[in-house]
């Protein structure tokens, strides 16, 4: 992959050359690129990561409902037995 950006960047840099930029400024053009891909490739990891998380909270208040319904269904029940309803 590293050598995927190293050439794409290096296209850049000639790209630049060609349009009539200095090869200084072209190169400090093609680094810059290179570190907002970066912080791309980072933000991207990020939200791989967390989409796995909201994944499992998910399942948590899922699981939360299947305990808790059955629980509060339970104590209705009982305060209707023992009258504390009304």
């Amino acid at each position: 992959m590293r050598d995927d950006m190293a050439l794409q960047l290096g296209a850049l840099r000639e790209a630049l050359i060609e349009a009539g930029a200095s090869p200084d400024k072209a190169t400090k053009a093609a680094e810059e690129v290179a570190s907002y891909e970066n912080r791309l490739a980072g933000i991207e990891t990020k939200l791989v990561s967390m989409d796995g998380r909201m994944n499992l909270l998910t399942w948590m208040v899922g699981g939360l409902y299947v305990l808790g319904a059955p629980a509060l269904w339970l104590l209705l029940r009982v305060a209707a037995k023992v009258g504390a309803l009304g």
